[in-house]
């Protein structure tokens, strides 16, 4: 593959991207099945779904909620002289979209370029998930007394517990 073809692939991929709000109000990355049929390749829908099962079983099989990953949808689409007809599509996570690269017809060149797309996307999730943690555990830190303070403390308790006499405490070893 060709840097031009990476260029292209990644451009069509970040262009069929949604962020949707999610349920605690964060926004989420999320992708349609059929615009993303049409990214990786396949010109038949009932081929791709073929993918889409596929990767539903995958997630099945590691007891992950199907329906956190892929939910039905029905879109209106527009036909010839104004008419419309609805039909069924499937609003997708990352890890859906990951399944069903990794559940594609592997001689395609799209599927191979959405197998590392999507596992670069997800890992860029992750870390800028675990950097966020990270952050909220400095800002947890910063609100700890200072460390004079902490010592203070730690003595006090001490000689609490030695006024308490030791039938407070646990044995000593032996």
């Amino acid at each position: 593959m060709d840097t031009q073809s990476i260029i292209t692939y990644k451009s069509s991929f970040d262009s069929i991207m949604h962020e949707i709000m999610a349920d605690d109000g964060s926004t989420m990355e999320v992708w349609y099945a059929r615009e993303l049929q049409v990214v990786c390749g396949y010109s038949r829908w009932e081929n791709f779904a073929t993918a889409i099962n596929r990767a539903k079983e995958s997630c099945k099989s590691q007891n992950i909620s199907v329906d956190d990953h892929f939910r039905d949808v029905t879109k209106t689409i527009p036909m010839p002289k104004g008419a419309s007809k609805e039909i069924d599509d499937v609003l997708l996570t990352r890890y859906a979209c990951y399944l069903i690269a990794q559940n594609g017809d592997p001689k395609k060149e799209e599927i191979a370029f959405a197998q590392s797309y999507f596992a670069v996307q997800t890992r860029r999730a992750e870390l800028i998930e675990e950097r966020l943690r990270l952050q909220q555990r400095l800002e947890k830190r910063e609100e700890l007394p200072p460390a004079e303070d902490i010592k203070k403390v730690e003595r006090r308790v001490a000689k609490e517990e030695k006024q308490l006499g030791s039938s407070q405490k646990l044995p000593k070893k032996k």
